[in-house]
């Protein structure tokens, strides 16, 4: 069996990055794009088609793939997606992982969240010995994550996670909430934040911990791929540096956040879109979502770009692809 990839997700933001890595590294990948957003450069390997809501499909494609790296998931602060949310980040991996197993595939990289660790605790960076509260089923993306992450560990395949915190550079098209709070800085639409703090990683520091894990790493551990801990003021003001922008920072109190994050998340059960002020981010924005890379280092090699780099390649990004001035 050659040393060949299914790669899913290949077509977002870390996972386009992961596959960059994989190729560099010399892997044959095979890449699993959604038939309903296609045609998707993805460049360098073979595309499939199908769908992670059924994940018995996809065993042909697998077939004779050594390796299985799983990045692809639902990401949405949509109360009407969250329903989609569970089919795909939590039954989806665990037929994909199944699938993958009579597949033949020898082993698994999933890609979780930082979020599955939880805020830091007592004045301590989260590690991977810790767990947040996963809530309702419906809890929301973050609630599917830790739930994905435990069927990830407990499949039947030895599987290793990779948990990134919240990373920057370039290529974030959707974007995501980070790469929306480089945007809204370069617009000057960011005039306060919460009082918490958050992991700022390069993405291509996270792509390079997936190949790591899939080298390196034991199975069943859980590695943090992270970077540095900021408040979320301290990170703004660094955007704003690269981006030329004044770097004054205002502090929002979190009543009023969450009054209007409750007032969207009511539009958004009525009328349907995507909140403009989501209520899950800003619970999360009055915590410290600080974490510890230290295992990955310890045990993979991991290494970490500075995050200005990460912040400079973003914004050079946003500009040569019209989002912002």
């Amino acid at each position: 069996m050659s040393d060949e990839v299914f790669l899913t997700g290949a077509s977002g933001f870390v996972g386009r990055h992961v596959l960059d890595a994989l190729l560099a590294r010399g892997y044959g990948v095979r890449a699993l794009v959604r038939s309903e957003v296609a045609p998707v450069q993805v460049d360098g390997c073979v595309a499939v088609m199908g769908d992670l809501r059924e994940p018995g499909a996809l065993m042909g494609a697998m077939r004779g793939c050594r390796y299985l790296v799983h990045v692809a998931a639902v990401y949405s602060f949509s109360p009407r997606e969250r329903a989609a949310m569970y089919d795909v980040n939590v039954r989806g991996t665990r037929g994909l992982l199944e699938a993958a197993r009579i597949a033949g595939v020898e082993r698994a990289v999933v890609t979780s969240s930082s979020a599955a660790v939880g805020p830091a605790r007592h004045g301590h960076a989260a590690t991977e010995a810790d767990w947040a509260h996963a809530g309702r089923r419906d809890g929301g993306y973050h609630a599917s994550k830790v739930a994905q992450e435990r069927v990830a560990l407990a499949a039947r395949l030895p599987v290793i996670t990779v948990l990134p915190t919240a990373p920057i550079g370039a290529g974030d098209h959707r974007p995501t909430p980070t790469g929306q709070m480089v945007v809204d800085v370069m617009r000057g639409r960011m005039p306060a934040t919460l009082r918490g703090g958050m992991n700022a990683v390069a993405v291509s520091d996270v792509a390079h911990a997936h190949v790591l894990a899939l080298e390196r790493g034991r199975p069943r551990e859980r590695y943090i791929a992270g970077g540095v801990n900021l408040t979320l003021a301290e990170l703004t003001r660094l955007i704003a540096r690269a981006a030329g922008r004044s770097e004054r920072v205002y502090r929002m109190p979190y009543a009023l956040a969450a009054a209007a994050g409750y007032v969207d998340e009511l539009r958004c059960r009525a009328l349907g879109g995507a909140p403009r002020v989501p209520l899950e981010g800003v619970r999360m924005g009055r915590e410290y979502m600080y974490a510890s890379s230290d295992k990955a280092r310890d045990e993979l090699g991991y290494t970490t770009t500075a995050v200005e780099t990460a912040i400079d390649s973003a914004v050079r990004w946003y500009r040569a692809n019209g989002h912002a001035a």
